[in-house]
């Protein structure tokens, strides 16, 4: 009796243990590197620097320096509209935030893997309804 007793008590355990960590890939966590839509248009930006500054300043931090050559445009992400290099990160300025759908960040590694060497400072990737 006294093996059933512990055995049952061992299953329960084990069955909430499942249940509370079911839970943990819930909708709660979001991508640090990602601004949604609905995440702009609640924010009431003006523009996708408006945005980016108000909802993930962080973007827009300075990266250190990135290489020997003294290179300061390198420091800082570079802005891709529509997967196309747009410019500087004060042209987000000139991009209306209620055309945006999207704004990524991509790390200096990942950038150079998706749009190629030159953007050691990383990239803020934005995606416009077409």
């Amino acid at each position: 009796m006294r093996h059933t007793v512990l055995g049952v008590s061992a299953f329960l355990s084990l069955l909430m243990l499942g249940c509370a960590s079911a839970g943990s890939g819930s909708k709660s966590e979001r991508d640090v590197q990602l601004i949604t839509e609905e995440e702009i248009v609640a924010a009431r930006s003006l523009t996708a620097y408006d945005a980016v500054k108000q909802l993930r300043g962080n973007f827009l931090s300075y990266r250190g320096k990135t290489s020997l050559v003294n290179n300061e445009s390198a420091n800082v992400p570079t802005v891709y509209l529509d997967d196309q290099e747009y410019g500087p990160l004060l042209s987000l300025k000139t991009i209306p935030a209620n055309q945006v759908v999207e704004i990524r960040l991509y790390r200096a590694w990942e950038a150079t893997t998706r749009f190629g060497a030159g953007n050691m400072g990383g990239v803020i990737a934005v995606a416009t309804r077409h």
